[in-house]
């Protein structure tokens, strides 16, 4: 907070195998539940053991969800124990399906936290086929065809682009916000999406 860091989103984060240094151990001391705690203690002046530290933070705690997850009732589950550890806003994994978006904020309703979609402009379909083999992010068919039929790497991403924007387009009436990914740093990719959706 001393760096002018006012909001955190909490996550597990994903195995070093899919970074920049494969051989790299994974440690996960806490997941992304417990990390929702240890921060909401800082935020009532408490540390990780509960003894209070004389000042407190006040971080806004986001937390990630996947719409799309195979055991959707597993992720509502830990999604209530992150609302009970005191999440205050929720930014989803990339959304290429709206069907599953809505199934999904019809299970949340309840908890009452405003949702944040994830949108990616895919830049090939080797990066769509990796979304749905490795990160568990469903992308329909009709869509993995687009890229697949896209002739060239120009072409891949300006496919890419346009499902993005398809994507964002249909899911801001839904939710309280979108965040656009730059794909491997491809910001320019992220501009033109959201140079199309305009704002809010």
């Amino acid at each position: 907070q001393a760096l002018g860091i006012r909001n955190l989103i909490c996550i597990t984060g994903d195995p070093p195998r899919m970074g920049s240094y494969p051989g790299a151990t994974a440690v996960f001391d806490v997941d992304s539940i417990g990390l929702v705690n240890i921060v909401n203690n800082l935020n009532q002046g408490l540390d990780i053991g509960g003894n209070a530290i004389g000042s407190q933070t006040t971080l806004l705690i986001g937390v990630g969800a996947n719409p799309g997850a195979l055991n959707l009732d597993e992720e509502v589950r830990r999604f209530e124990q992150k609302v009970k550890a005191g999440a205050e806003y929720v930014v989803t994994q990339p959304v290429f399906d709206v069907r599953l978006l809505e199934n999904f904020l019809r299970r949340i309703e309840d908890f009452r936290l405003p949702l944040i979609a994830g949108i990616w402009p895919l830049t090939s379909y080797r990066n769509a086929e990796f979304m749905v083999n490795e990160l568990r992010v469903p992308v329909p068919d009709t869509f993995l065809e687009r890229m697949r039929k896209a002739d060239s790497a120009e072409a891949a991403r300006a496919e890419g682009v346009a499902i993005a924007r398809e994507m964002a387009r249909q899911v801001r009436p839904m939710v309280q916000g979108v965040q656009i990914s730059a794909p491997f740093g491809r910001y320019e990719l992220a501009i033109r999406v959201a140079e199309a959706i305009g704002p809010r």
